[in-house]
């Protein structure tokens, strides 16, 4: 589900099981996440599927990547693994007016 940075937000902080997901590559990742979220990198195939595997079902996931793009894909992706909550960051971290940390 593709979420504005407003809403993404505002469900995110109102939700006590939330995990944020960055699907980015770790080069993109070392300038810079949205505080506490974990990195997996979609462009790692299977293992990418493997780790999505290992998580908890009954989390919800906030997920961004650069533009929306990749991110929205990892939502695909989740959703066929059973994930009912992953919730895409439209526009990405380049549209993104929250805070970033470094990892």
């Amino acid at each position: 589900m593709n979420l504005s940075q407003e809403n993404w937000v505002s469900q995110f902080e109102a939700d006590e099981n939330a995990i944020i997901l960055d699907v980015r590559t770790k080069d993109e990742c070392d300038d810079g996440i949205i505080p506490n979220a974990i990195n997996i990198d979609i462009h790692t195939g299977q293992d990418f599927i493997n780790a999505i595997e290992k998580l908890d079902k009954n989390k919800n996931y906030y997920v961004y990547c650069r533009s929306g793009m990749r991110s929205a894909k990892a939502c695909e992706i989740m959703n066929q693994l059973g994930f009912e909550n992953a919730y895409n960051l439209a526009g990405g971290i380049i549209e993104w007016e929250g805070e970033v940390v470094q990892p």
